[in-house]
């Protein structure tokens, strides 16, 4: 009875999120073309899903219910929508924004978790928070939290803390980022993808405004370098992680760096991007040989293929943007008080300096 009800819970869930995504396409589509008499709508279905499920979320208690569905989406069909963006993207692409990418993300957390080893005592922060709140600014967001947390046996209250931080300002960079991007960088797709990428916490949010600066701009290269970008950020985590948890170790006895498990800090659903991109190379490359993509797919049809691929991976991700918004409570932000507040804004705010000082000096220049 409990299993049916928990099953009941999260397929609702999923029902209401999905619900919400395709109110948002209409949404959008009315307000561009019908209300401001646009011949194609230029307000993202992105981002009026996410508006919609942050005023329900807040408004309807009762939501609270379907968590687990929400959840679901975010942390499931997020990532499917994410293996399938694959497809956009050739190997080669691939290659050539990760590189890129590498030399935006390293500084970004190297100086951030030296900032934050300086400044801790100035907010009077525990070591422990003070850590959790940098590795989710400038790695991978909650993931990255989740995965350390254990490790230096960090108490819930300062989990909360942290995950609370980075939903907050990564919300706010998530809608704010993108018009910031366009007015320094303009056309300059890398930049602005690089930008996104490397600046922006979560997954989730990250995609979310590399969607809104597609749709807004007409520059759908951002969400693919964006992507890639984080993507490269997220496999960070491989060697932070431990060496983070190793350094606690050393200075406290009661920190098992045991814990550590590769299965809980290596974002596997990169495998799967990665494999689309690799479909679509070899799928590009027959047709061009032979007209047929692995020698048995009519071109036309391999054409029609990627262009389904790509919309269900817009709607997937239309679908875990709403979910986002239907799980962020604002009234959970009171309780936590404001040092931490602080602290993490200053935090976002120098990763995102960082990042747009070393795409001007070395990218945008180069």
């Amino acid at each position: 009875m409990v299993f049916r009800t928990i099953q009941y819970k999260t397929f609702t869930g999923i029902i209401i999120a999905i619900g919400i995504a395709i109110s948002g396409v209409h949404l959008s589509e009315w307000i561009g073309k019908d209300l401001l008499g646009f011949s194609k709508s230029p307000v993202s279905s992105i981002m009026t899903a996410i508006i919609l499920g942050l005023i329900l979320g807040n408004l309807i208690k009762q939501l609270t219910f379907f968590y687990n569905g929400f959840q679901f989406c975010i942390k499931y069909v997020l990532r499917f929508g994410i293996i399938l963006l694959g497809i956009r993207l050739s190997l080669g692409d691939m290659i050539s924004h990760g590189m890129k990418s590498i030399i935006v993300i390293i500084p970004c957390i190297v100086f951030t978790l030296f900032l934050v080893d300086k400044l801790k005592g100035k907010f009077q922060l525990s070591e422990k928070l003070a850590t959790l709140i940098a590795v989710g600014t400038s790695i991978c967001g909650v993931t990255a939290i989740v995965a350390l947390s254990p490790s230096i046996k960090a108490e819930k209250e300062e989990t909360t803390y942290a995950i609370a931080n980075i939903t907050l300002f990564g919300l706010l960079a998530m809608f704010f980022y993108p018009i910031g991007a366009h007015f320094l960088f303009g056309s300059h797709s890398l930049a602005a993808g690089l930008f996104l990428g490397s600046s922006i916490h979560e997954t989730a949010q990250v995609t979310g405004a590399g969607i809104i600066y597609a749709e807004h701009y007409l520059q759908p290269q951002v969400l693919e370098i964006a992507t890639v970008t984080k993507l490269v950020r997220n496999t960070t985590m491989v060697l932070v992680i431990p060496l983070l948890a190793y350094r606690f170790h050393s200075g406290h006895s009661d920190i098992n760096t045991k814990s550590v498990k590769l299965s809980s800090i290596f974002p596997f659903f990169i495998l799967g991007f990665i494999g689309f991109g690799l479909i679509r190379t070899i799928g590009d490359m027959t047709v061009s040989s032979s007209e047929f993509a692995f020698g048995i797919i009519t071109e036309s049809s391999w054409r029609d293929g990627i262009v389904g691929i790509k919309r269900s991976a817009e709607f997937c991700l239309a679908v875990a943007m709403s979910a986002v918004g239907l799980n962020t409570n604002f009234r959970s932000f009171k309780s936590l008080g404001l040092k931490p507040f602080y602290f993490g804004f200053l935090v976002a705010c120098f990763v995102g300096i960082m990042s747009l000082l070393i795409i001007q000096l070395v990218i945008k220049n180069s």
